[in-house]
C-alpha cells in the first residue's frame, strides 16, 4: 500500500471497501487514518460517502444484527453490546434488533439450547449446568431465557 493518497483516490478505494461489505462509520474511520488522511479530509470524505449512500449506520446495523443472529447464533443483549462497541446509537440498534423476529430468536434459542445440553458430556450436575448458562449467556441470550431452560432439561433428565 502506498503512503500518501490523492482524497480522490482514498474516495475510490474507501467506496470499494464499503461497497464489498457494510461497515459502521468507525470501521471507515479506521480505514482512512490507516491510509494517513487527516481528520479534515476523513470528514469531507465520511460525508461523501453517506451523501452518495455508501456508508449507512442504520443499514449496517440491521445487516450485522440479522447475520450475527442467523450464522453466529448470537443472542440480543451480544449484538446490542458489539454494536455499542462499534458507537452505534440506542435508537439504531433497537431498530436493528426488530430485524429478528420473536419466533426466529426463541427457535435458534432451543435449537441452541438442546444442541449444547446434549453435547456436555459431564456427570456432576451442577457442573453441567454451570457449563450450559455460561455458554449460553456468552453467546448473549437473557439470564431469564436461559435459567428457564436449564431448569425444563434438567427436569427432562430426570424424568427418563
Amino acid at each position: 500500500m502506498k503512503d500518501v493518497f490523492s482524497i480522490k483516490e482514498a474516495v475510490q478505494k474507501i467506496e470499494h471497501y464499503c461497497a464489498y461489505q457494510e461497515r459502521c462509520h468507525e470501521e471507515v474511520i479506521q480505514k482512512l487514518r490507516s491510509m494517513k488522511m487527516n481528520s479534515e479530509e476523513i470528514n469531507q470524505i465520511i460525508h461523501q460517502l453517506i451523501s452518495d449512500n455508501f456508508l449507512n449506520e442504520e443499514r449496517f446495523a440491521c445487516s450485522f444484527a440479522r447475520g450475527k443472529h442467523r450464522i453466529k447464533h448470537w443472542g440480543k443483549i451480544r449484538i446490542t453490546n458489539e454494536l455499542k462497541f462499534r458507537g452505534i446509537n440506542q435508537t439504531i440498534i433497537n431498530t436493528a434488533l426488530k430485524e429478528i423476529s420473536p419466533e426466529e430468536y426463541y427457535e435458534t434459542f432451543e435449537t441452541l439450547a438442546n444442541r449444547n445440553w446434549e453435547s456436555i458430556r459431564e456427570t456432576n450436575a451442577l457442573k453441567k449446568r454451570k457449563k450450559f448458562c455460561d455458554f449460553m449467556l456468552r453467546r448473549g441470550f437473557e439470564s431469564n431465557l436461559v435459567y428457564e431452560k436449564v431448569r425444563e432439561l434438567e427436569n427432562d433428565t430426570t424424568e427418563e
